[in-house]
């Protein structure tokens, strides 16, 4: 192959998650309840302080009254491996989606490694195993051979590039370690949802053992959406961390 085609290859062991729009408050949640007792009336909520109406949250969320959390929208731009979106894309509900494509761009040579604190060893069965810390070596060859295969994966996709081929066709040697880009657009309630399977709490009153890439996401995710709606996520995790 030839020594003039390429690029070299980008390391990373992060993802990023930019909350680029939103329209979500808490009183969107209490307008939105409102409306069943309240009717015409309920419009006076949308301009209150929802602290006043913090019961009502909880109330909601107790008894899973599901639907006032949906009137709301968040738009996230997220930057992670190809493995964490296909793991994303499984919520379906309440999820609006568009990632880059291989076919109309050429794919930058971002790759994913993990980190030294990322744990590596599994033991146990499934539905009953956990994740242990690796050794130095393990970290080593881990970091060493998907380097390696990286690199290899990505010459031979330049080759092809250069050779004419379409994008759309050579891209099929490039690995899941790939760092992707999208656009992932929510309400409260689907993201609760998303929150209560991809992050691992003491809270949780259903506990869950989400692959550690997708939960760096989902803390990310969490965090921006806390500033948000801070009383709709305190009831969340005051509940158990279940979505209603």
């Amino acid at each position: 192959m030839s020594d003039e085609v390429g690029t070299d290859p980008q390391f990373r062991s992060d993802v990023t998650v930019e909350l680029v729009r939103s329209a979500a408050a808490d009183s969107d949640v209490i307008w939105a309840a409102r409306v069943s007792t309240a009717g015409e009336q309920s419009l006076e909520e949308v301009r209150k302080d929802p602290e006043k109406s913090k019961g009502l949250i909880n109330f909601l969320m107790r008894d899973r009254h599901g639907t006032p959390f949906e009137h709301n929208s968040m738009t996230f731009f997220i930057s992670a491996p190809i493995f964490v979106f296909r793991e994303f894309h499984r919520h379906r509900s309440g999820w609006s989606y568009n990632e880059e494509s291989g076919r109309y761009r050429e794919l930058q040579p971002v790759f994913y490694v993990p980190g030294e604190e990322r744990k590596l060893v599994q033991q146990g069965r499934p539905g009953k195993y956990e994740f242990v810390e690796g050794t130095e070596k393990q970290h080593a060859v881990v970091v060493e051979q998907m380097a390696a295969s990286y690199q290899a994966s990505y010459r031979a996709y330049q080759e092809m590039l250069a050779a004419g081929v379409a994008r759309e066709v050579a891209r099929a040697v490039l690995p899941v370690g790939l760092f992707s880009s999208m656009y992932a657009t929510c309400n409260a309630r689907s993201l609760m949802h998303f929150l209560s399977l991809r992050t691992k709490d003491d809270r949780a009153t259903v506990p869950s053992f989400p692959q550690r890439e997708i939960e760096m996401v989902a803390e990310q995710m969490e965090a921006q959406w806390a500033e948000l709606m801070p009383l709709t996520h305190a009831a969340f995790n005051a509940h158990g961390r279940v979505a209603p």
